[in-house]
């Protein structure tokens, strides 16, 4: 026999294979599990509330609202998603990328930190347009419309979702965006709202892992740039359109992780497989942060807290500043600790030392400091340049302990006359569940001024009032609670 004759040749074994756990595990949760939590249904009210008023603040950057419209200038869908403070009305698709970079616009959202980083309310952008979507389709064939509760379900287990596959599972160690995560709640919980069943959750979600995913590069030296304010809205939509594609019918991809060399675990995630050490419940929306005070990522959020308390005893002194040394996380260190010019608002607000150097020269942050305007003050960089930023390992340990959850950061200021400040030391920022008595009322104080800046008086305060009233925000249908964002 010849050589060419001795030859086997191998073929794939084409066995459909059932739908890989991690899928299947997603799909039951968002179809069975029973949500009773009062606190995360209380907690879920004070974050739709939130998102609601970060996009209203979002309307008046002119970046932003550029992005906003159909494709096609003066195109209508005449049961479409509305977006809040416009007169858009848009297909689902288009609308909730719409509302999403609204929510994110300003990095004033909520936010969950772990092994991967987030903010879980982006979500919101796909869940208000599919419901206002469901709801007007439902109305005009005679059908009931979905209702806050609905929303306010789907907000806690899409909360769920991103935040416990992120707390273990750290996605920007290999590259990719935590973006990822928000496609993925959305499509579930999206597919769910558009009346798909367990094998349709499970198709929309494999969908999610076929699809390309967003690189890292543009939160980071030396690309920093707007995507990042963006891409959580283009995240969003793009769930919406995987889960309109499976509620259509669209078959999915029962092994899309764990297909051998063309699986998303070895072709992206260095072949490990997901690590989930909790079920699936109400945890992430118990626990999540707000940010209260000031729009800065989160990681920074307690070195401006230090800064503000420094300010008093910094502010007629920085000629005579020769060194300020901030202490951090791990996580702080490698995404937003930079050195060097910053080109833009996006580059500003995620640079740790340029926060915290606002914070001791104005002993204020808000959305105004991140502009070319405020960033032309000389002070700002020359204290930039004489920051040491630290790892401190207690801090790092603590970030991760999930009886924690601390972010804390410290900072000194050392004087030319060898005098020095304190060292002050901020472990749980205003947003932490362990601060939440302290959080709440700021908040609303946040969400009272950022929705009076379009709404009128009487309308911002129904609309708190709505929100806080969780029995009467619950029954209300989600396309008459939509129709009360119009502007």
């Amino acid at each position: 026999m010849n050589a060419a004759a001795a030859m086997t040749t191998q073929a794939d074994v084409n066995i459909r294979p059932e739908a890989d756990r991690e899928m299947a595990e997603i799909a039951d949760y968002v179809l069975d599990y029973l949500i009773d939590s009062d606190e995360a249904y209380a907690i879920a009210c004070y974050v739709l509330l939130d998102a609601l008023g970060c996009a209203f603040l979002a309307l008046s950057f002119p970046e932003c609202t550029r992005l906003l419209g159909p494709f096609v200038e003066g195109t209508s869908v005449p049961l479409g998603a509305r977006v809040p403070g416009t007169r858009y009305v848009l297909d689902p698709v288009k609308g909730a990328f719409d509302i999403g970079i609204l929510i994110r616009w300003l990095d004033y959202n909520d936010t969950w930190l772990a092994a991967e980083w987030g903010h879980p309310s982006d979500n919101l952008g796909g869940i208000l347009a599919t419901a206002d979507f469901v709801s007007r389709r439902n109305l005009a064939a005679g059908r009931a419309p979905l209702t806050m509760g609905n929303v306010l379900t789907a907000m806690i287990k899409a909360h769920e979702l991103q935040g416990i596959m992120a707390l273990e599972n750290s996605f920007n160690r290999v590259g990719l965006d935590h973006v990822v995560l928000v496609k993925l709640a959305t499509a579930a919980v999206a597919t769910q709202l558009l009346g798909g069943g367990r094998e349709e959750i499970v198709n929309a979600v494999s969908q999610v892992w076929v699809d390309g995913h967003s690189l890292r590069t543009y939160r980071h030296a030396p690309n920093t740039g707007p995507r990042k304010s963006w891409a959580a809205g283009d995240a969003t939509s793009r769930g919406v359109r995987l889960a309109l594609l499976a509620a259509g019918g669209e078959p999915g991809y029962p092994s899309a992780l764990t297909a051998k060399r063309w699986g998303f675990y070895e072709v992206a995630f260095k072949g490990e497989r997901f690590r989930t050490p909790r079920p699936y419940g109400s945890y992430v929306m118990e626990n999540v942060l707000f940010k209260v005070a000031f729009p800065a990522e989160f990681h920074a959020q307690t070195a401006v807290e230090c800064a503000f308390r420094l300010h008093p005893q910094v502010k007629g002194r920085i000629d005579g500043i020769e060194r300020i040394v901030i202490a951090t996380q791990e996580s702080a260190v490698r995404i937003i600790s930079k050195s060097g010019p910053l080109y833009n608002p996006a580059d500003r607000d995620h640079c740790l030392q340029y926060m915290t150097a606002v914070g001791l020269i104005y002993g204020e942050l808000t959305a105004g400091h991140y502009s070319d305007k405020v960033a032309a003050d000389p002070a700002i960089d020359g204290l930039r340049e004489r920051m040491e930023v630290v790892e401190e390992p207690r801090y790092s340990r603590d970030y991760l302990d999930p009886e924690k959850r601390s972010i804390a950061n410290a900072v000194q200021v050392f004087f030319t006359d060898g005098s020095a400040t304190e060292r002050v030391e901020v472990e749980y920022p205003l947003g932490h569940r362990r601060r939440r008595a302290e959080a709440l009322p700021l908040l609303l104080h946040k969400c009272r001024d950022n929705l009076s800046i379009s709404l009128p008086p009487e309308r911002t305060d129904a609309l708190i009032g709505l929100c806080l009233d969780r029995e009467r925000l619950s029954a209300m249908p989600a396309n008459l609670f939509m129709e009360l964002l119009v502007n």
